[in-house]
Parts: structure tokens; sequence; C-alpha cells
């Protein structure tokens, strides 16, 4: 023993140092360079993919978290709410509550059986409570949407530990997609890796659409995802130019109702000047073709000069129609064209004034020339505008308390009116389907009768890749 002790102590005298650096050389080739290597040297085709907008692991882009997880629902092909990650629900104590029964032998991707407990959705005023097999919400007031609001993907976070290197935050799902690497600007992310059973994903953000198509020129990425336009890529070669119509989005010219000069009469009159033909198809309110709900056969304020002039002479104005109307480089050409098809109709309505011999003080009828000045804005102003000619997105469920009622500061258009407010609060509280079916046709024919917008068309979004 004491002979083994000099040779050791002799070669860790001579070798030790040696030694120790091997050691520590190797754990982390194993640990940091390997994995970085196996990572970077992947067989996997990979997609670098641009998307526009500031996230962060804790806000991610919905197209991330649908490839990562799933929610407690599924949205059907009609909008409706399907089982997802639950078996079924239940609503109960007069729709103040939701049971949802999870399936069993579902498991996170680090091999974690789902259990109720694991169940998160950061609602306000929601109290949650788990048994063994249920996730059972308990609302303050009946909300006939919630379904609909767990259809959002479900996530966990762990910290993996890195030798040598700081601790790294991974987000967790369920099925075929996992997140294996990002990086971040400060706070928001810069890159984000996920690995499929083929492919790899490679998200890389970008502030603006404009500078994510730079990015594609530049060759950072290669494609380019619910553009709003293909800007001037269509006219490159050996592209790949997907352009669909997303009933999910339309195109209105919205009022600010708070406006004494839109009275109904000018707003009816307004949207029946128009000629609302397009490439695309026609929107006639805000409510999702493809939705439960939907109603066929609504008021659709289709291109109608006598009607249009017969509001007007209804109630002459008392001042001049002049008008402004903001709008986004992206819609220019569309808001100069109804500035030129308003200008001709005010023209005619004038002209129809004059010769009308049941009114008598003529010189009103000057007010009835149009004119509208156009403000360009990329960021126009929700709390400061007469008139707003932007993209609006239509929500999957027909729920449209936010977007209507007289009492939320998210009404941007100030519209008020109290048999919609009924049929809104109505709407949000009704489980029974067929109720709900027929309170949401109602107030579509209310909305429609007294325009707070004109609704124009669907609009277009562009998938463009090598």
């Amino acid at each position: 023993m004491r002979k083994l002790y000099w040779y050791l102590s002799s070669y860790v005298r001579r070798h030790g140092l040696v030694f120790l650096l091997s050691i520590v050389s190797a754990v982390i080739f194993f640990s940091v360079v390997l994995p970085l290597l196996l990572t970077n040297l992947s067989l996997k085709k990979k997609n670098y993919i641009a998307v526009v907008g500031e996230y962060t692991l804790n806000n991610l882009p919905g197209i991330v978290k649908q490839q990562l997880s799933a929610g407690l629902t599924s949205i059907g092909d009609d909008l409706s709410p399907q089982p997802m990650l639950a078996e079924r629900w239940s609503v109960e104590e007069e729709g103040k509550q939701y049971r949802f029964v999870i399936k069993q032998g579902v498991l996170w991707q680090d091999g974690k059986e789902l259990i109720p407990e694991d169940v998160y959705y950061n609602f306000a005023d929601v109290e949650v409570v788990t048994t063994p097999n249920d996730v059972i919400f308990r609302l303050p007031e009946p909300f006939a949407p919630f379904p609909v609001s767990v259809a959002e993907p479900i996530l966990r976070s762990t910290t993996e530990e890195n030798f040598l290197l700081p601790d790294t935050k991974k987000i967790i799902g369920i099925g075929q997609y996992e997140m294996v690497d990002y990086k971040l600007k400060g706070n928001y992310l810069q890159e984000l890796r996920i690995d499929g059973p083929k492919e790899r994903y490679i998200y890389r953000f970008y502030p603006t659409e404009v500078s994510a198509v730079l990015a594609f020129k530049e060759g950072e990425v290669d494609i380019l995802l619910d553009l709003a336009s293909c800007h001037d890529l269509c006219e490159w070669e050996d592209l790949e130019v997907l352009e669909e119509l997303a009933y999910d989005s339309y195109l209105a010219l919205f009022y600010n109702n708070s406006d004494p000069k839109l009275s109904k009469n000018i707003r009816q009159a307004l949207a029946y000047a128009l000629d609302k033909s397009s490439e695309t198809e026609r929107a006639t309110g805000p409510i999702n073709p493809l939705s439960w709900a939907y109603l066929e056969g609504g008021k659709d304020y289709e291109n109608d000069w006598d009607r249009g002039i017969e509001r007007l002479l209804d109630e002459l104005p008392r001042e001049p129609l002049t008008f402004e109307m903001t709008t986004t480089t992206v819609f220019e050409a569309e808001a100069k064209d109804i500035q030129k098809q308003w200008t001709t109709f005010g023209e005619a309505a004038a002209q129809a004034c004059r010769s009308n011999s049941k009114i008598d003080d003529k010189d009103l009828c000057e007010n009835l020339k149009i004119k509208t000045n156009i403000k360009i804005s990329n960021f126009p102003d929700t709390n400061n505008y007469q008139l707003l000619l932007i993209g609006q997105e239509s929500s999957i469920d027909p729920d449209q308390y936010f977007m209507w009622h007289s009492a939320q500061a998210t009404n941007f258009t100030r519209y008020k009116n109290t048999r919609v407010d009924s049929l809104l609060e109505k709407g949000r509280q009704t489980v029974d389907y067929d109720e709900r079916k027929a309170i949401y046709q109602e107030f579509q024919q209310y909305l429609l009768e007294d325009p707070p917008a004109i609704f124009l068309r669907y609009l277009n979004k562009f998938s463009i890749a090598r």
C-alpha cells in the first residue's frame, strides 16, 4: 500500500494538472460543446421562418404555441369548441362553473403525465379547483365563451442546469415538437429553435413586416408567413407565393360614433355611396362567416346612390360634410378610391337637393358636397380619429362584447346602442347553443341597421417561401 501511495503521489505531482484539465475539458465537451454540435449539425431539414412582433418566453407567438402544445379544447371548422386534452366538459352552477375531465395517458415532452394540477391559465377572478381527474373553473358570473378560452395551448417551464454556464429556462409542451434552443436580445426573443420528428424550425423575430421582408431578401430567413401584402416579392422568380383569404380578419371603415356630424342617416348614406366590389370576398359584418352564429342575408349596404341620397335629404346637414380619414400605407390606395367615390356621390346629392321642390332652403344643398382629407399613419391613434380605415380581427367566439358594448374602453368606435348592449350582455351569459345563435343573429341585424362602420372585405394573407 505504501508503494502504491508513492506511485500515485509521484504521478499526481508530475501529471496532476494535466489530468485535472483533461477531466474539466471532458466535462465541458460532453455537457456543452457536443450538445451544441449535435444541435447545429442535425441532418433534419431546417426551416428559417420570420415572425413579426416582440415576444418573450412567457408570451410566445400563436404559431409556436400551437406547434408546441394543445389546449383543453380545440376549435372546429365552424369555430365551435371541441374536446382536446379534456375528454369532455360540463357547465354547472347556471353557467358559473366549468368542469373539464382530463384525458388519461397524455404525456408532456419530458415524459411526465399530464395531471389536472398542470393546467394553468392566467385568468383574472377565476378560482381553479382540481380533483384527481378534473379541472374546475369557478367564474364570478356566467360566461358562455369560456370553452373557447381554454383552447389556448398549455405549457410548462423548467430550469435546466448547465455546468459552468448560467441556468436556462426551457418551455415544455405536449406533442412531437420540442423547444431546443433560443436566443434573447434583452428580454425579447431574437431566435427560437423547435425540433420535430423530421424537421427543425428556426424562428427569427423582426419588429415590422418591412424588416422581415428585408431579412428574407438578405437570406436570413426562407419563409414569410401571414403578410398583409406580398410587397415586391410577387415579382421574384423561383418563389412559392400562397395567397389566402383570411375570414378571421376584415377591412372596415370605422366611424367615430361620438362625432355629432356622423348621425345614423349620414353613416348609412356614406355606406350606400361606396362600390364595395373587389377581387376578394365581401365582408358584411364583424362575425366570421365560418362561425355557427353568422347571419346570412343581413343588411349589406350594396352600392345604391338613390337610397344614400334619400338618407341625406331626410335630414340635411347644417354644416358641410368634411371628413378626415385615417389609414395606413397598406390601405392608402383604397382610401383614395373612397375619397373619389364620396366626392362624386356628394356632387350628385347636392344636385338632387337643388332640384327637389320639397326643400325650401337650397343653401343647405351645398353642405352635401363631401370633402375627405386622408391622413396616413403606420400606427393610427384609435383614441383620436373621425374615420378610420384599418383591418380588424374577428374573435373565434361570436361574442362581440369588448368591441361594441358602450361601457367597454375597448369599444374604440364609441358606439352606443342600448339594444345592442342588451343582446351582447345576454349572449355571453346564455349557454344553450340555439338560444345563443338566435341572440347573435339578432345582434347582427340591429348592428347593421345602425352601422358603426362600413364593412368592406375580408383580408388576404400572403405566405412566401423559397
